[in-house]
């Protein structure tokens, strides 16, 4: 099957304000509604070639850019899984008003994870890809030295002076670029576009103060603890070869899930599953969902 790719353009965007706060977000149409929730760094945009394929199936298909990141507002406060939680939580509380299929990416699957658990009367099912173990603080996935790199960092990237430079070199595209060879396989995945679309958030105001505070954010409630609370199908889709989240990390979930539940590797796959290959995920997930929830 080949993917027709949607640029970013295509999306229309509006604004809904949550505790003052402008919050960006898009929705394509009709039918049972979806929540699409990004990673780290990422934005709406990064689920440009996936909404419009479930929306063209018969599903209504809302996104997000979470508070701090996209062309959402970028307040210097603390920020947690918990926060963006209580957001989604308002968000479909305000606009959708029935329960719905949270779909997310990396730390987007963490909080689409911990919205299953503690709000089931909000969650018809779940869907992850790549399904990060925490925010930042991820022991589990990480090995010693990496660890003590990344420590390092999070002190270095809060410190007056040297994080907004440290933050520089982070978001130069050229850095991007270099970051994404990291966690894509397909190498074609990687266009002008996907770097704007990380780049562009990084030049509002405040835009390295909130990184900061991200990145030394609290972990959150890891994966293993919130999956025996799910009480709707879960599906898990996981490219092989993430070295940012490692497969091995979810190949023991089985043990913890008390409901409907399917893991699919994706082979030579990288972090970012449905944007590298969404001629395999869109199909895998419309799949799931008309089968297992129809």
């Amino acid at each position: 099957m080949t993917a027709t790719l949607t640029p970013l353009a295509a999306l229309p965007r509006y604004t809904w304000t949550w505790r003052d706060y402008a919050i960006t977000y898009t929705v394509q149409g009709t039918g049972d509604p979806l929540v699409l929730v990004h990673g780290f760094g990422a934005s709406l945009g990064h689920w440009r070639h996936t909404i419009p394929v479930l929306a063209a199936a018969g599903y209504q298909v809302w996104a997000v850019d979470l508070l701090g990141f996209g062309a959402s507002a970028k307040p210097v406060l603390d920020y947690s899984i918990e926060l963006w939680v209580e957001l989604l939580r308002d968000f479909q509380a305000a606009l959708i008003q029935k329960p719905v299929v949270w779909i997310g990416n990396s730390i987007g699957g963490l909080i689409s994870l911990t919205l299953a658990a503690q709000h089931p009367e909000l969650t018809r099912g779940t869907i992850l890809l790549n399904c990060a173990g925490g925010l930042s603080h991820r022991p589990k996935e990480l090995n010693p030295i990496f660890r003590l790199v990344m420590g390092t960092f999070t002190r270095l990237i809060s410190t007056p002076g040297i994080g907004p430079f440290l933050f520089d070199r982070i978001r130069d595209p050229q850095r991007i670029r270099a970051t994404l060879k990291q966690v894509y396989c397909r190498p074609e995945a990687i266009t002008d576009e996907l770097v704007e679309i990380l780049y562009r958030p990084s030049c509002d105001p405040n835009a390295a103060a909130v990184f900061a505070k991200i990145i030394s954010a609290p972990a959150g409630i890891p994966p293993e603890t919130l999956l025996p609370q799910v009480q709707s199908p879960l599906l898990v889709l996981w490219g092989d070869r993430d070295p940012w989240t490692p497969i091995q990390r979810g190949l023991s979930w089985q043990d913890y899930v008390r409901v409907p539940y399917r893991f699919i590797p994706l082979p030579n796959t990288g972090h970012c599953p449905h944007d590298e290959r969404p001629e395999e995920v869109n199909p895998l997930i419309l799949e799931w969902l008309q089968t297992t929830l129809a």
